[in-house]
């Protein structure tokens, strides 16, 4: 039997590599000659790295400025003439001890520093996987790093920030790096929040970035500053599903570079060469630390099921808990699942010991499926 494993990341326990091989491992228990072939997946935001590696890519690494302005090292990947760079490598949440001040202040000027390095490397297209950031900035300090400036009423610079957006006043393209005008920017986005306003990227990101309410207000208005600026400037309305994903990132290059946002899955589906790979198996085991309600939204594992499904491949589901009901999954073609939650002793053994149930679920879910096939 051909057997395509291909979860997501079980988030704070696991890769998606590591998945993946913790699956396989229990999945041979059951079915010792199974042929198996690994693939981590992904929705666009963290992970999308990873999996676009897994299939062959080529890593680079550029130094850069974090979230903060530490200097850091972030990975990025060459795949043909396309570069795909995750923007919490260079401006995420975990180079941030969060507070109030950090949510004021975290900018992703790494990220554009990323785009510039894919630049230098002569690429056709560049994919950014957003999520897991650390700034709402919305966009405008990897436009900095590009060449744009922006300015407040003085025509003095304004400092990198989301909050310093407040007294924005104009921006100035005319330093902006030309060769975007000849590069495809494709930005995989899995969240339809605006920018701003009640469901916009400060009300609804902000408080695990540190903001408190005060903040939170303070950066949605400067985010409607920030729109005003670029629509002044280019003419984009950028108030629009998806824009307020990774603090507002995608809202600067969709006004000023006419990047596509596109479901994260799809893109990160065809840069991996997914459907190649559907086409040779007999069986798709796949899963992610949570199947709930959210994952019928765009999450990977579901969407790689609907393709099996109309491909008449049966699927299995492993995560780390499971609150669809098993008439959910079965509407998506999953035949069977098992979660560590079920299978580990406690959820705190699950957590501690994640790869080691993550097989064990493997193992059971195999077995069941092998013992109605």
């Amino acid at each position: 039997m051909r057997i395509l494993i291909a979860p997501d990341k079980f988030k704070g326990t696991l890769t998606g590599a590591e998945a993946a091989e913790a699956m396989a491992a229990g999945i041979r228990r059951a079915l010792p000659d199974a042929e198996i072939t690994t693939q981590p997946i992904a929705d666009g935001g963290e992970g999308t790295l990873e999996a676009v590696l897994a299939a062959g890519g080529e890593r680079r690494e550029t130094v850069v400025r974090g979230p903060l302005s530490d200097s850091l090292t972030a990975p990025w990947a060459l795949t043909g003439s396309t570069a795909v760079i995750e923007t919490a490598r260079a401006s995420g949440l975990e180079f941030v001890s969060p507070t109030t001040q950090t949510a004021g202040d975290a900018h992703c000027y790494g990220s554009g520093e990323l785009i510039a390095a894919a630049l230098d490397a002569g690429v056709t297209e560049i994919v950014l996987g957003v999520g897991g950031s650390a700034m709402t900035d919305g966009g405008s300090g990897a436009l900095r790093a590009l060449g744009a400036r922006i300015l407040d009423d003085d025509g003095a610079a304004r400092p990198l920030g989301g909050l310093a957006l407040a007294r924005a006043s104009r921006l100035d393209l005319e330093g902006l790096d030309s060769r975007l005008k000849d590069v495809r920017l494709r930005i995989a986005v899995d969240v339809q929040n605006p920018l701003h306003g009640p469901d916009g990227a400060a009300y609804i990101f902000g408080a695990q970035k540190g903001a408190d309410a005060q903040m939170q207000e303070a950066l949605d208005a400067a985010l409607v500053q920030w729109a005003r600026v670029l629509r002044e400037a280019t003419g984009v309305d950028v108030q629009q599903p998806g824009a307020g994903a990774a603090g507002g990132f995608p809202s600067a290059f969709v006004a000023c570079t006419g990047a596509s946002l596109e479901p994260g899955f799809d893109l990160v589906a065809d840069l991996t060469g997914l459907e190649e790979k559907l086409e040779g198996c007999d069986l798709v085991v796949t899963g992610e630390g949570s199947l709930d309600a959210q994952s019928e939204f765009g999450k990977a594992p579901l969407g790689l099921a609907d393709r099996a499904r109309r491909r008449n491949l049966p699927v299995l589901a492993v995560a780390g808990r499971i609150t669809l009901s098993e008439e959910a999954l079965a509407g998506h073609g999953v035949l069977h699942s098992r979660s560590l939650a079920a299978t580990a002793p406690s959820v705190d053994a699950a957590m501690a010991e994640a790869a080691l149930y993550t097989g064990v679920a493997a193992e059971e879910v195999m077995r069941a499926y092998l013992s109605c096939s």
